[in-house]
């Protein structure tokens, strides 16, 4: 048995860049391509790729606060891909739900490069719907897939569901 799942939440480094994957070109075995602003050609797959900063806070032994940012490669494709073009900009406060992938290849100056990605398999947006710098107002309604469909309900405008009497009703941020 094996799990290869990550969850972050964080900010939006820059604005994502989205690109189209031929998967139909001869000889080019699937290379992206630079969309220029311009739309997708028949048999393309539209990706998505941003960085996502993710940051702990915490007190040393000597009781000042620190700080340490960890810098996450996200790719998102296809339906997710057009959500992010759409609504993600830079600074946009989002949750992620993905796999880790780790890939090489070999740059133009023959130099071997590596990197490791969280493919987003489940994308949410935070915050407030004024911190969205995207943020629309005929924004889609996310789909409730889980119990944390709050923040993304609340950031599309919508009040959370009611909290019954009893229920959840201790201190706790979480």
């Amino acid at each position: 048995m094996s799990l290869n799942k990550a969850m972050l939440i964080g900010n939006v480094g820059k604005d994502p860049e989205i690109r189209y994957i031929d998967a139909n070109a001869s000889g080019n075995n699937g290379a992206a391509q630079g969309n220029g602003g311009g739309q997708a050609w028949s048999g393309a797959t539209k990706v998505a790729s941003f960085t996502l900063a993710t940051t702990e806070r915490y007190r040393d032994r000597s009781g000042n606060l620190r700080e340490n940012t960890e810098w996450h490669n996200i790719v998102a494709w296809r339906g997710n891909a057009d959500m992010v073009e759409k609504y993600v900009r830079k600074g946009t406060q989002l949750f992620v739900e993905g796999h880790i992938r780790s890939r090489s290849w070999e740059d133009q100056s023959g130099n071997r490069r590596y990197i490791t990605e969280i493919i987003a398999d489940n994308l949410q947006l935070l915050g407030k719907k004024s911190d969205n710098p995207a943020s629309a107002p005929n924004r889609q309604e996310p789909s409730p897939q889980t119990d944390a469909a709050a923040p993304a309900m609340a950031a599309a405008g919508q009040a959370a569901p009611p909290v019954s009497p009893g229920e959840d009703d201790d201190d706790l941020p979480f």
